[in-house]
């Protein structure tokens, strides 16, 4: 975490020095580049910005994470149908127009200029001050460029027209516009596209200095949140996998796992790291962090859901009401989004949805919450508690998801209740599983009564930017891309390994013996054809369920067509997926109409208009 005078510093804005009278020089709360800044302590302000955009709605915020990638990734279904962005992601079939997009485009724009004051304000210091510590300038520098290419890797994914590959494939593509400095005049901000050749560069070229200038530097634990040579290094690393440059990530990648001083933790803390537990584990390389004493209202940064990061409200899980029959639901914020049933499948889950049965205790008129008239049948409910502690299914699936009338949920602060089905499903019988999220989702206390609710401060969750599980896949998947098979499987295995809480490093009988061997998703009541026998890619979708990368690695290996014949169906959208994907179009993002109206340099991707 940042320290909090840090944090609760104004975001300065630095403009250049004029020698107008000072009663036509304005705004009043800006800063002059030739003054400030004139310490290392104002330097840390102006980074703290390059922090705090990430907050902003459009990237870990209310809308990007659930509406936009829960979409895209189908990792939920979303009943909120006035929400036409929404399913124009679900579709994969985006306009111009889309709010998300652009809602990410404008966020990420704006961190990267934070990033780029950062670094001319930096320059400024150094320059106005020969006293200063240029080793903490180097720091703050460190921290910067290692942001600048996380925004930076993001847009590219997602806007750049194709990947670029180690042999110069997509190099002359178009990437995203480039913008290192800090403009000084309108005619500055029209900027083209770059290639996606020289988008990768510089994304390399950040991540190589930030490494640098950050080398050796431990953050005390005030400061925890912090990018470090090792977030720096891993973020390189995933950047390598993605140009499939496997040797340089197999370098870089296995430094990260040698020399990081991380591990994977164990099983048992694993499950509860992304309910506000376990905060700056053994894994987390760069951690968003969310300080439950700025919470307000029910979202996680201020009083108001639509303006910040507030992603429990829309995916909070669904609980029964005071009658405790199917249909009688409450909810813990707006609960408009859950799992989409397919990923209970692909999880490995044996059995087919639960059914009700009436309440051989239940004798009058006036049902309640501890005697409905109604109940899963005992039956099925055993067979259910069973798959979790015989492992039929794959243990990641009860840390992702909540099972209705299996799990329980603490809205009051005190008293756990049993989850149900969305109320949308309740109402159509006995067919849909009805799953809701548990990863960065509020267990112990209601969105809605706040973070304070009966003093459960601690269970704000942050968010992973990266983790050494990330890292173990990335070096698994370099392996297998250089003909190291052995050593590719192996580190697949050891994150399997932890999901069935088993000791990492040592071979068991749940390994994959072979790349094409079968995994859950192979499960027999669904099939998938194409991760139920890709360990590689299982894995990727398993552990890192929810966390926003899915789509890239979709968009990588050009899955976007089985995905669509795998859901099937979203309840957003008319009609089959397969008929909304176009393989020629929707593997990249349209560049915003706002950026094309205001840019008029920039040109939009093949397939939008």
């Amino acid at each position: 975490m940042l320290k909090k005078k840090y944090i609760a510093a104004l975001l300065l804005i630095l403009v250049a020095g004029c020698k107008k009278a000072p009663v036509n020089i304005g705004p009043q709360n800006a800063y002059s580049s030739a003054t400030y800044p004139a310490t290392i302590e104002q330097l840390q302000t102006v980074l703290v910005s390059c922090y705090s955009n990430l907050r902003d709605a459009g990237i870990f915020g209310f809308n990007f994470l659930p509406k936009a990638l829960g979409n895209t990734m189908h990792t939920l279904n979303d009943t909120y149908t006035p929400d036409g962005a929404s399913a124009e992601d679900a579709a994969e079939n985006l306009t111009s127009g889309n709010e998300y997009a652009r809602e990410f485009w404008t966020a990420s724009y704006t961190g990267i200029k934070n990033c780029n004051v950062t670094i001319y304000a930096a320059g400024v210091l150094l320059k106005t001050n020969p006293s200063v510590d240029a080793k903490a300038v180097n720091l703050v520098l460190g921290q910067a460029y290692c942001l600048r290419a996380w925004y930076y890797m993001e847009l590219e994914c997602f806007f750049g027209n194709g990947y670029l590959k180690a042999d110069g494939t997509n190099g002359g593509n178009l990437g995203v516009p480039l913008v290192t400095g800090v403009p000084s005049s309108l005619a500055q901000t029209q900027v083209a596209r770059g290639t996606v050749k020289d988008t990768w560069a510089l994304i390399v070229s950040d991540l190589k200095q930030s490494a640098t200038l950050l080398k050796g530097q431990v953050w005390p634990s005030t400061d925890l949140a912090r990018a470090t040579e090792w977030s720096a290094k891993g973020l390189l690393g995933k950047a390598y996998v993605y140009m499939q440059d496997w040797a340089d990530a197999k370098t870089v990648l296995n430094d990260v796992i040698t020399n990081s001083g991380k591990f994977l933790m164990p099983f048992a803390t694993y499950n509860n790291a992304f309910n506000g537990l376990n905060k700056f584990n053994s894994e987390s390389l760069l951690e968003l962090y969310v300080d439950p004493d700025s919470k307000g209202g029910y979202s996680i940064y201020t009083g108001n859901p639509n303006s910040s990061t507030g992603d429990g409200i829309p995916w909070s899980p669904s609980y029964f009401g005071l009658s405790g029959n199917e249909g009688d639901v409450t909810t813990s914020g707006y609960a408009n989004m859950f799992a989409h049933d397919q990923n209970v499948l692909r999880f490995g889950y044996p059995l087919p949805s639960y059914t009700l049965i009436a309440n051989p205790t239940y004798t009058g008129s006036n049902p309640s919450n501890s005697n409905p008239q109604q109940i899963i049948d005992p039956t099925y409910k055993a067979a259910a508690l069973a798959v979790r502690t015989s492992q039929s299914a794959d243990p990641r699936l009860f840390v992702n998801l909540l099972q209705p009338h299996i799990d329980q949920i603490i809205v009051d602060g005190v008293t756990p209740t049993l989850v149900s089905k969305p109320a949308i499903y309740a109402s159509q019988g006995d067919t849909h599983y009805g799953f809701s999220l548990r990863k960065y989702e509020p267990i112990n206390y209601s969105i809605q009564s706040g973070a304070g609710n009966n003093g459960h401060t601690g269970d704000i969750w942050d968010y992973y930017m990266l983790r050494l599980a990330d890292v173990y896949l990335l070096y698994a998947e370099a392996s297998i891309g250089s003909n190291d098979n052995a050593t590719g499987l192996e580190y697949l295995n050891k994150v399997k390994r932890r999901a069935y809480g088993l000791p990492v490093n040592t071979p068991s009988a749940i390994d994959y013996k072979s790349l094409t061997d079968v995994t859950p998703a192979a499960n027999a009541l669904y099939p998938d054809p194409v991760l139920g026998h890709n360990p590689l890619y299982y894995e990727r979708w398993a552990e890192l369920f929810n966390e926003g990368t899915w789509w890239f690695d979709v968009c990588r290996w050009k899955i976007g067509q089985s995905e669509a014949a795998y859901y099937q169906t979203a309840i957003n959208v008319t009609g089959p997926l397969t008929a909304t994907f176009d393989p020629a179009k929707s593997y990249v993002w349209p560049i915003p109409l706002s950026e094309i109206n205001a840019n008029s340099k920039i040109k939009q991707n093949p397939g939008y208009n």
